[in-house]
């Protein structure tokens, strides 16, 4: 792979955006929010850190779920865990171990907060997200994480975050606000994830390379 690497023949993608003042924000956090990292602990007191997640699960192969025309047509749209069958049945079982990315088109939106964000009159959030029938099936299949090109794997409208604690519970860390990953294949790129290692941290920024034959 080095040689492959450095000749040209392998294509890396970084799927991270540059920190600068134009980062979208959470809404009513003055926190900015690039590329970012969510460890065990961010929602289950006790669980893994971002510094005691196993080197083994920040890397792995991508497996692409492409909901872009679900979510154009409904902004709150949960892919459910028939879609993740129905992946399978084209390409075969997930492996244990891969890196589960939602594709949703959201990452066109940025770096516009109101577009991306996609705020309603009441100020709840509103783009796609997984379900927790379809987190429950891809911690059966033992996949290392789940990430997004939005600002959460629940989807905006979530009040419960039930996504977060059910995957976060299971050991998965979550990756969002993923750079366009329109070139990435539902399957057969590679993920490389380098957060940053904060000592006891419950997330935080995180580079992620996609090599593709």
């Amino acid at each position: 792979m080095l040689e492959e690497l450095t000749s040209g023949k392998i294509r890396v993608i970084d799927l991270g955006y540059a920190i600068n003042d134009k980062l979208v924000r959470w809404p009513g956090d003055e926190k900015v929010f690039e590329a970012k990292v969510n460890a065990s602990v961010h929602f289950q007191p006790g669980k893994t850190t971002v510094d005691e997640i196993p080197v083994k699960q920040l890397f792995g192969p991508a497996v692409v779920l492409d909901v872009r025309a679900d979510g154009a047509k409904d902004a709150d749209y949960q892919l459910p865990g028939a879609r993740v069958k129905e992946w399978e049945k084209r390409h075969g079982r997930i492996p244990e171990g891969a890196i589960v990315l939602l594709r949703t088109g959201w990452s066109a939106r940025w770096p516009d907060a109101g577009k991306y964000r996609n705020q309603d009159a009441q100020g709840r959030m509103h783009f796609p997200g997984f379900s927790v029938d379809a987190a429950k099936l891809l911690i059966e299949r033992k996949v290392s994480g789940l990430g997004s090109d939005s600002m959460s794997v629940d989807c905006g409208a979530s009040a419960d975050f039930a996504v977060h604690h059910l995957a976060l519970g299971a050991g998965l860390y979550h990756l969002e606000n993923l750079a366009d990953l329109s070139a990435l294949p539902e399957t057969g790129a590679f993920l490389v994830v380098a957060p940053i290692k904060l000592e006891g941290g419950s997330g935080g920024p995180v580079r992620v390379f996609a090599l593709l034959p």
